[in-house]
């Protein structure tokens, strides 16, 4: 497991990361996220051994980070970076030799991948005449071939669409069931929800939450419900034990006070407009981030 204990960065007058612990399973995917600015990036790389932290500890499998663990790490960053005019698989054995693969080994992995991932038909072509989401597969692939024990995927699913998306994804969840660590940050709440299995929530450096994800909707203790409807949202946000309302157009994930029965809220909106459907939900990871994040500023 990768454990942190006590992590603190300072930077001149800036605390970018505060005091922050958190623990990564085996089998499990950790999702780092919080606004822009949080510390994510800097807890990342603190973990990557590319920075020293000010204080604190951080241990893989009860031994430090040092650089024999580093081929042990796959690392996909945010900012992108890949030398344009190289070759698609030229890049990738490259990378490979710097994690001490040998060649043999990473061409036969190169071709695996490219072909899992359908880009295989470009392997000779320079990585300035592909796509955006096809250098991200590049990218990807330079993050895994080495078959890292811990992976640290810094929004892997940017730029993709919904179908590169879901390739990305699966692969992601082979993973899991194979025993790596991942540590998994992103903007996107609706993919940590069905993703992650444990959760930190940074703002400013500091830990909001965490836990279980599923501990987290339960603590979190919201009357929550859905409401498909014909007519205007307007005819229930006067009602008085309505907490909070969050409209997407035809429809609504609807907070209401603990105190009101979801029955007693049903039979006063169907008196006010057409319900086409109605659950009682839980709070959705993005609501619970946006809530705790405003309760943290």
């Amino acid at each position: 497991m990768l454990v942190v204990k006590k992590l603190t960065k300072i930077y001149k007058n800036v605390t970018a990361v505060n005091d922050l612990s958190f623990t990564v399973n085996e089998g499990k995917i950790f999702g780092l996220l919080g606004p822009n600015g949080a510390g994510k990036t800097t807890t990342i790389r603190t973990v990557l051994n590319i920075i020293k932290p000010t204080s604190g500890e951080i241990s893989f499998f009860d031994q430090s980070i040092t650089r024999n663990f580093l081929n042990e790490i796959g690392y996909l960053p945010e900012d992108r970076g890949l030398y344009k005019k190289s070759r698609v698989n030229e890049i990738i054995l490259y990378f490979a030799s710097l994690k001490n693969m040998p060649h043999t080994k990473a061409r036969k992995q190169s071709d695996y991948w490219l072909n899992k991932l359908e880009i295989k038909q470009y392997k000779d072509r320079r990585i300035e005449e592909l796509s955006k989401g096809n250098q991200q597969k590049v990218q990807f692939i330079i993050s895994i071939i080495h078959n890292p024990r811990l992976l640290i995927l810094d929004e892997p699913f940017s730029g993709f669409d919904p179908i590169n998306q879901q390739i990305i994804r699966e692969t992601i969840l082979s993973f899991v069931n194979e025993g790596k660590l991942i540590i998994l940050s992103t903007h996107m709440m609706d993919i940590a929800e069905r993703m992650c299995s444990d959760i930190l929530l940074l703002n400013k450096g500091k830990e909001v939450v965490s836990g279980s994800l599923s501990q987290l909707k339960k603590n979190f203790g919201a009357n929550m419900v859905e409401l498909g409807f014909e007519g205007n949202i307007d005819a229930i946000k006067n009602l008085s034990y309505v907490k909070s309302i969050d409209n997407y157009n035809n429809y609504a994930e609807i907070q209401l006070n603990d105190s009101i029965e979801p029955y007693v809220f049903l039979r006063d909106v169907a008196n006010k407009m057409k319900v086409n459907h109605f659950r009682i939900i839980e709070p959705t990871l993005n609501k619970i981030f946006i809530d705790m994040i405003k309760q943290s500023n």
